[in-house]
């Protein structure tokens, strides 16, 4: 039996979306993820996200990552997930959606009309709030005085202050913790800004994590990388930027785009 998927991709960060409106497929779903995701058999993703419509505008969203695993919540995900429902959608900007995930609910906001395939989107992600230090922590060998923070965004997330994220064996270190997100950011270039590389849970280094930004973002603020003061942090990550902003109780507003690459058919 054939469906459709849209492909998307938020910043690099790239997910299948399959729309429940067309029948559920009888295999499991982290199979098909892992088959659908595979960039030398499948369509090629980084996560697959299954849609389900409670309304036009009312939405469930289920992450499975490259790799099988269910994942709580992505930040760059979920706003491919909107841009696959608004597609649909006889709505323009300022539409808010409502999409629950195993992280809980969140909101999103359309903020501009579509260009060329872009939409421009906000979610609320909710708390970032802190964390016990994961599992096998000690086999990173981080210096003492290494500044580490260890955060959830709905998942879970451990990032690294560096002085130049690009001399780091990011696929190294990540390996050895691959249970965790792993960033790595070091501060600027401009004030208000921070550099990240990513080694995401279930699917390796990825261009760009969402949730993982908004980590970022809180640490650094925490670390004095970027004065308190600052409205938005500007996050450059390999796949292009995103703006977070982070309120006196460390809720985190993403924004960033999301692109519709094309549809891809399967056969299950």
């Amino acid at each position: 039996m054939k469906y459709s998927l849209t492909h998307h991709h938020g910043l690099g960060n790239d997910f299948l979306v399959f729309d429940l409106d067309q029948g559920t497929p009888q295999q499991q779903w982290p199979d098909l993820a892992r088959r659908w995701c595979d960039r030398s058999a499948g369509g090629g993703a980084d996560g697959l996200l299954i849609l389900h419509r409670r309304s036009a505008t009312d939405l469930t969203m289920i992450l499975f990552n490259a790799d099988g695993s269910r994942a709580e919540m992505s930040g760059n995900g979920i706003r491919c997930l909107v841009q696959a429902a608004h597609q649909n959608n006889d709505l323009g900007a300022g539409t808010q959606y409502t999409v629950s995930t195993d992280a809980g609910e969140r909101k999103a906001t359309v903020l501009s009309v579509a260009i060329d395939d872009t939409l421009q989107i906000s979610v609320d992600m909710g708390t970032v709030e802190a964390i016990s230090e994961p599992t096998q922590w000690q086999l990173m060998e981080c210096h003492p005085d290494r500044p580490t923070r260890h955060l959830s965004v709905g998942n879970p997330h451990s990032v690294v202050g560096v002085d130049d994220v690009s001399l780091v064996d990011l696929k190294s270190l990540g390996e050895k913790v691959p249970h965790i997100n792993l960033e790595i950011i070091e501060p600027g270039p401009e004030p208000h800004a921070i550099t990240m590389r990513v080694h995401e849970r279930g699917a390796g280094i990825t261009q760009a994590c969402g949730t993982g930004a908004c980590a970022a973002a809180e640490a650094a603020l925490a670390w004095g990388l970027v004065p308190r003061s600052t409205q938005e942090v500007l996050v450059h990550m390999d796949g292009g930027d995103a703006r977070v902003r982070i309120d006196d109780n460390r809720r985190a507003i993403l924004i960033g785009p999301s692109v519709f690459l094309n549809t891809v058919t399967v056969n299950v």
